[in-house]
């Protein structure tokens, strides 16, 4: 599997490759914003942080740089809300240097003005998914975008499981074509996820259970344990015969999940006690009882105290471990107590040793409450990108990048 994320990178490339070329920088910008109209800005900068390394990097080699990214979802249709605007000036701030905003990037001057910008400069194209070639990885709209570039560097993470028109479609006419260095960062990471240093325990969590549960098939078959939480644990609970009275769960996928659990018995673990309420409020009446003994009228909504000494003593005895996904209704506090502690848990086995890996908002934004973002050993700019690469699948916006040299893959 280690192969799959063996690819050439920025730091593979040799001068005469950047000097005096564009680099089509394929970023992911999708980040929260706040405030209105003028006043519009962005509210968290880790994501543009992250990628300044690879833009100041092709900058200071010579390279003319192009940024793409998206924001939301517009369909297809521009909508002012979700303009990359905001987006540019925070880049600015945090360069401290100019940047030029290409707001109507499909016209014959936005190219002509890429095309005699100066070594060092720095573009920005309007939300591509404002076009709706975009995502359907039209080809007539990936031809387009590349005349942007000449060399394309792929430093968006978050959208590698995507095979859209800026991840994919445009590798068909730039070359070379690397991973800049976030996106090195995250294979180095998942590599040793793929090759992972024994006991190996997951432990996943979120809303819905909707397109993971081939991912916690193949998780159950190459981890030592698999701990499941929030309401992705419901339906499982609910596939073991037990009522979870008005909780989330998904019945169409009851089933799968019990053929899951009949395949991998003792590698599963599901949550003995669960915490419950009439209702998703932090003044709600709250008690905690038997996962097997969920009364009607309630909602489980966190586990419960022994489900949480179950994950955390799992936790203890790893050598490696992936988290995605919180164990309960992280947003509404005190359904937050179970993702905390298992936040607090990550941290003391990789203080002892461990390798950690985690992924998903929600999972990350538990370490930052928690001020826990450095005491893990890597915190994935992905969500859905890193649970389909540590189950073994291959990433589209990874598979399109040139293969590792010989002395890049040492």
């Amino acid at each position: 599997m280690g192969i799959v994320l063996a690819r050439r990178t920025v730091g593979d490339l040799a001068p005469e490759e950047v000097n005096g070329r564009r680099a089509l920088v394929r970023a992911d910008f999708n980040v929260p914003l706040e405030g209105e109209g003028e006043t519009v800005r962005v509210a968290s900068d880790a994501r543009i942080r992250a990628t300044l390394p690879t833009v100041t990097g092709l900058a200071r080699c010579g390279a003319t740089v192009i940024l793409v990214s998206h924001l939301g979802r517009p369909g297809g249709e521009r909508r002012s809300e979700l303009s990359l605007a905001p987006v540019a000036r925070c880049l600015e701030e945090l360069l401290g240097r100019r940047i030029v905003f290409l707001s109507e990037p499909f016209d014959e001057r936005a190219v002509k003005l890429v095309r005699v910008g100066e070594p060092g400069d720095v573009f920005l194209l309007e939300n591509l998914r404002f076009e709706p070639g975009e995502t359907v990885n039209e080809p007539g709209f990936a031809a387009r975008l590349a005349r942007f570039g000449q060399l394309f560097v792929q430093d968006a993470f978050g959208t590698c499981h995507r095979a859209h028109a800026s991840t994919v479609g445009v590798a068909d006419h730039l070359s070379p074509c690397v991973a800049g260095q976030l996106v090195e960062r995250e294979l180095n990471a998942f590599h040793r996820l793929l090759e992972p240093e024994r006991p190996f325990v997951a432990v996943l969590g979120g809303g819905k259970i909707a397109g993971k549960l081939e991912i916690v098939d193949e998780l159950a078959r190459r981890c030592d344990r698999v701990c499941l939480g929030g309401g992705m644990a419901n339906t499982f609970l609910l596939a073991t015969g037990v009522e979870v009275g008005d909780s989330l769960v998904e019945p169409d996928r009851v089933e799968t999940a019990r053929q899951i659990l009949d395949r991998y018995p003792d590698k599963i673990l599901l949550p003995t006690d669960v915490v419950v309420a009439t209702a998703i409020d932090a003044e709600a009446r709250r008690e905690t009882t038997s996962s097997d003994g969920v009364p009607q009228g309630r909602k489980i909504l966190d586990i419960g105290p022994g489900s949480i000494r179950a994950i955390v003593g799992a936790l203890k005895g790893a050598r490696t471990v992936f988290w995605n996904g919180p164990l309960g209704v992280f947003e509404t506090p005190p359904f937050d107590a179970a993702t905390l502690a298992v936040a607090k848990g990550l941290a003391d086995v990789t203080d002892h040793g461990a390798y950690t890996v985690v992924g998903g908002g929600d999972s990350i934004a538990a370490l930052e409450r928690g001020g826990l973002t450095d005491a893990v050993s890597h915190v994935s700019t992905g969500g859905g990108a890193a649970l389909k690469l540590v189950s073994g699948a291959t990433l589209p916006g990874i598979e399109v990048l040139d293969p590792a040299t010989r002395r890049s893959a040492a």
